[in-house]
């Protein structure tokens, strides 16, 4: 005899239950999906890859912080961005700096790096200037203070005198590199930066070198820096550091041209006459007429011409002259008869070129 199969019957209960299951799901997948609006999705609105937010220590405030969050960031952001401000009580603890909003950063991580102080350093191409000045004048474009306030600060002594230098030997602690650097540091700490970074290239090699010489480090810079005005061969910058330390040592004057252009303060001059020497005979960056090194270097100097000096070739050479073809390299001479006959090469290509 068949068995009829008896047909169970669904539960309400297991029915209800699925019921509530997608319910949950569904909402879940809204609030995820709230969620990812609010604080995960790209906050920015901004056309590019990036916007930077830099808070001055002066505008560290509520009103100056929510006008630049708002005209970067999309409004459902920004709004995400006060809630987030007042539950974690940001307004109390606002840290100055630079922020970087990257075009894929979501307004949730942007504020974990504002609310911790988290700054985008800034980053510094140090290259080859000549005087305190030209450095004030392009790190101010870069970083907070201004070209006044650093010149104001290396112009005291007792700001600067714990680094072990003077205005005229503040350039012995700039090593020409890329760093990076915070935006909002203080002319005191752009410097202790660098005199750490100074340190760090005076590695016990370097200085092993330089006593070799009889030549302080600051001396070596100081040399290097002429040698930098000098040419930008460096395959002949030794060449020219051996005249320089073979003059040094003999106590001759260095003579050296570009010295007169620092004192002058002209640095487009091409001919160094009698004239431009004598007009600058009371400076002590005349090495015409002064005996030994200027006070301090006449720019900075490159890592490739401090490092010339510290392996200057041994050589007899006590002069040198820029060749007469204008190649940008030097005629050398051991004595002043063979030099004479070298300027008077040269003197004759300026004359030719009517050059003054």
């Amino acid at each position: 005899m068949a068995v009829k199969k008896i047909k169970k019957k669904k539960s309400p209960k297991n029915k209800s239950g699925r019921i509530g299951f997608t319910l949950i799901t569904i909402l879940a997948l809204v609030f995820a999906g709230f969620f990812y609006t609010l604080f995960l999705r790209p906050a920015t609105s901004f056309k590019g890859e990036e916007v930077v937010i830099l808070i001055p220590d002066s505008k560290a405030n509520k009103t100056f912080i929510k006008n630049k969050i708002k005209a970067s960031v999309k409004p459902a952001q920004y709004t995400t961005f006060l809630g987030l401000a007042e539950w974690f009580g940001y307004w109390n603890h606002i840290k100055p700096g630079r922020y970087v909003i990257k075009k894929d950063a979501s307004i949730f991580n942007f504020f974990r790096r504002l609310n911790g102080g988290r700054q985008s350093p800034v980053t510094l191409t140090i290259n080859k200037y000549r005087t305190n000045r030209d450095l004030a004048k392009y790190i101010s474009t870069k970083l907070e203070f201004t070209e006044g306030e650093f010149i104001r600060f290396i112009s005291n002594q007792d700001s600067i005198d714990f680094l072990g230098i003077n205005e005229q030997t503040l350039m012995t602690l700039i090593i020409p590199n890329t760093y990076e650097v915070y935006w909002n540091a203080s002319p005191k700490e752009f410097l202790v930066r660098m005199n750490k970074e100074a340190n760090n290239f005076w590695s016990d090699g370097r200085i092993e070198k330089a006593k070799n010489l009889q030549l302080s480090k600051e001396e070596i810079y100081t040399i290097a820096s002429i040698v930098e005005e000098e040419t930008n061969n460096n395959q002949e910058k030794p060449l020219l550091a051996s005249v320089y330390v073979n003059r040094l040592k003999k106590g001759m004057n260095l003579g050296a041209d570009p010295t007169i252009k620092f004192a002058l303060g002209n640095f487009g001059l091409r001919r160094i006459t009698l004239q431009h020497i004598n007009a600058s005979s009371s400076s002590p960056y005349n090495t015409y007429k002064k005996k030994g090194l200027p006070p301090g270097p006449i720019s900075s100097a490159s890592i490739a011409s401090i490092d010339a000096v510290l392996k200057a070739e041994k050589t007899d050479y006590l002069y040198f002259c820029a060749k007469e073809d204008f190649s940008g390299s030097h005629n050398f001479a051991a004595t002043a008869e063979e030099h004479f006959k070298n300027a008077k090469k040269y003197q004759r290509a300026l004359d030719s070129l009517r050059i003054h």
